[in-house]
């Protein structure tokens, strides 16, 4: 399964380290990333490739979810199918 995974607010250092750190140690893979700086704000959007994922898409979803909020940014958790369902035209 395929899921796109973003993360939103104010830049500081180590935001992708501790996320990639963090899928890396649940087996889940980094397909493609983008990031950016929007007005001081840390945007990043993540393809990732749960074959292997030691867990499930929820269990990942709420424990990303206290990893990013120690960080003071937000994520957003999204099976790949459903992310390109709602932005299709």
């Amino acid at each position: 399964m395929k899921a796109i995974i973003t993360v939103v607010g104010g830049d500081r250092v180590g935001i992708i380290a501790k996320v990639s750190a963090y899928l890396a140690q649940h087996s889940i893979n980094i397909d493609d990333i983008t990031q950016t700086i929007l007005s001081g704000n840390f945007v990043m959007m993540m393809m990732t490739d749960f074959s292997n994922a030691d867990t499930d898409i929820d269990s990942i979803r709420k424990e990303l979810a206290e990893v990013c909020k120690d960080m003071g940014v937000e994520v957003n958790v999204m099976n790949e199918k459903v992310f390109s369902t709602m932005h299709r035209i």
